[in-house]
């Protein structure tokens, strides 16, 4: 039986050039050039005797055979990724791969592990940091933490963080502005911007923020930076006044690290969900993860 079966690396090559339209990009997931894609494929068609791409001068399209067969292969492969997963897991129990936004993975999840670690010492941890829509399976995934507004159908879903965007400085840069007492007065200062935020749509930026207490801004100072953390590193080392959502400076907060310059806060549209499949708190460690980060949650929110 198994003499009947394609190369497989043949066929894992096909379906991704199948799925994602090109060689280009398949060569790009899959790690090799589109040269290698395009053998790999070649050497498919060979041992099905059938052409399953059509090669334009621009690029290739499924043939009709080309078609048929993807559309019978990807089941498959995810049969075949689904089981693979459960029995790899089966000897790493205490392992629970999260996936989230990376600005909170570094100024929200990083500083709470070692709580974890002294509350759970059975977990192992693996964070990776990504913004993409995450495929449980094929990334080997257990729970991701996403900003959105949801739904999200085929998992659960938990509200985990709300988006409450204050303006924050550092304690000398305060101290050194005694005439900064409105958010009116901020336009005489330097405005940090976050461009990580500003390319999220519907997001809050300045000019939103500034608006939501009846004030124009029309631009001035505006040093930027590529990522929230260094928006909020600019701020701590004096550089001027940010804009950052609660769970971007929760702990800077707490360490006098940064200071609100005002009561005064505009929420987000968007809020930070913990997602799983629906069959993933069947692992102990992955449920005990769950309990204990929506508890950390939850005494954030208060």
């Amino acid at each position: 039986m198994l003499s009947r079966l394609p190369p497989l690396p043949a066929v894992r090559a096909f379906e991704a050039a199948a799925r994602l339209g090109g060689f280009q990009s398949a060569g790009e997931e899959l790690h090799v050039s589109a040269g290698a894609v395009a053998h790999q494929v070649k050497q498919l068609e060979s041992w099905l005797g059938v052409l399953l791409f059509q090669r334009l001068p621009r690029g290739v399209v499924l043939t009709p055979a080309g078609r048929q067969y993807a559309a019978a292969l990807q089941p498959l492969l995810t049969s075949l990724a689904e089981v693979s997963e459960a029995v790899r897991r089966q000897g790493d129990e205490r392992v629970v791969t999260v996936t989230s936004v990376p600005s909170l993975v570094a100024r929200w999840l990083m500083p709470r592990l070692g709580r974890l670690r002294e509350q759970h010492p059975e977990i192992d941890m693996r964070v990776l940091a990504s913004l993409h829509p995450v495929d449980f399976v094929r990334e080997g995934v257990d729970v991701a933490i996403r900003l959105g507004r949801g739904p999200y159908p085929g998992v659960q879903a938990d509200l985990l963080l709300e988006e409450w965007f204050s303006a924050v400085c550092s304690p000398a840069f305060k101290a050194a502005a005694p005439d900064l007492r409105t958010p009116a007065d901020l336009l005489r200062y330097p405005l940090l911007h976050d461009e990580a935020e500003m390319r999220i749509p519907d997001e809050i930026s300045w000019a939103r923020w500034l608006k939501e207490f009846g004030i124009a801004y029309t631009g001035g100072t505006r040093p930027s930076f590529s990522h929230t953390y260094l928006t909020l590193e600019a701020a701590a080392n004096g550089q001027g006044v940010a804009i950052a959502a609660e769970p971007f400076i929760a702990e800077d907060l707490r360490n006098g690290k940064l200071v609100r310059l005002f009561e005064q806060r505009v929420p987000g549209p968007y809020r930070f969900h913990l997602l799983r499949p629906p069959e993933a708190e069947a692992r102990p460690a992955v449920k005990a993860f769950c309990d204990w980060i929506l508890a950390e949650a939850q005494a954030e929110r208060g």
